[in-house]
């Protein structure tokens, strides 16, 4: 059988390269975090368990509590990490992850390709003894939150909030290329941890990371933690969803073959700035969250 000479070409590209919205019979190849973060799917999940050293799920049922297993061992690690080097506080509440094939979610703009979950801070009381975060409190500018419930203060753990965001950062793997946070959060963690001395180039990195997405709501009540695709996984059709950090392994590049043969197969269809904010999640555009 003679084989179209424009569309063999393609066909191997299709199947080659894996940079595609979902799999799909003509690219077998394609799995684990595909596509984007506000636009993609899910394979080979891991389900974060409900509890475990130091954490705690937010929803101990539901459906979205899957994600890469980086991700879901990065969760682990950092959570057990605080227990042990920061010990009598409460656990570390975990919010949604992504469902197990991964998509469009409640409450969600994005968190469909497994490498995004929400973290609630660390809280103490004023007095600075430390208690469980209800769930989604809004930290103002002097590191205090009004519970809406009770109307009482609690306070952000500034020693715990810090060393979360330092394990995320240091562990080896985990490769973090968000942390969205509100800006006013951001200079609490950062002025914490230059009084401290911690090293200069850590520093720099958090400062990187911490932003506060300037198209959605301003993650006062939360960090929205995304790591970032590994080459591995780029391979298999992981894509961006921000810069490719100086200190993260390179990241292969997308031709203008493959980036077609994407949008052909490209599932979870959402155009840029179609849909709403919704429940504090970045719109489409970049900075994501």
């Amino acid at each position: 059988m003679r084989r179209s000479p424009t569309r063999a070409p393609l066909l191997a590209a299709f199947v080659l390269t894996g940079c595609f919205g979902t799999p799909v019979p003509l690219a077998p190849g394609v799995g684990g975090s595909v596509g984007a973060p506000h636009h993609g799917v899910l394979t080979n999940a891991v389900e974060l368990p409900a509890e475990g050293p130091g954490y705690v799920r937010y929803r101990q049922f539901g459906s979205y509590n899957w994600g890469n297993p980086r991700l879901v061992k990065a969760v682990q690690l950092a959570a057990a990490s605080v227990s042990k080097r920061a010990p009598g506080g409460l656990p570390l509440i975990v919010g949604d992850l992504s469902a197990k094939s991964g998509g469009k979610i409640p409450r969600h703009q994005s968190h469909r390709t497994g490498r995004d979950v929400d973290l609630p801070w660390y809280v103490t009381t004023p007095a600075g003894v430390p208690v469980r975060n209800p769930g989604f409190v809004n930290m103002g500018p002097d590191g205090l939150a009004k519970l809406e419930t009770t109307g009482e203060y609690v306070r952000l753990d500034i020693e715990r909030e810090w060393l979360l965001v330092k394990e995320l950062l240091t562990t080896p793997e985990v490769d973090v290329e968000w942390m969205f946070s509100s800006k006013e959060v951001e200079a609490l963690l950062v002025d914490y941890a230059r009084a401290r001395g911690e090293p200069p180039d850590l520093v720099w990195r958090a400062e990187t990371v911490l932003i506060q997405p300037g198209n959605s709501l301003a993650h006062d009540d939360h960090i929205h933690l995304r790591i970032a695709c590994t080459a591995e996984e780029a391979v298999l059709g992981c894509e961006a969803g921000g810069p490719r950090w100086e200190w993260l392994p390179p990241f292969p590049s997308l031709t203008a073959e493959d980036t077609f043969l994407y949008e052909i197969v490209r599932d979870d269809p959402l155009p840029p700035h179609s849909e709403s904010e919704v429940a504090g999640e970045p719109a489409v555009s970049a900075p994501s969250g």
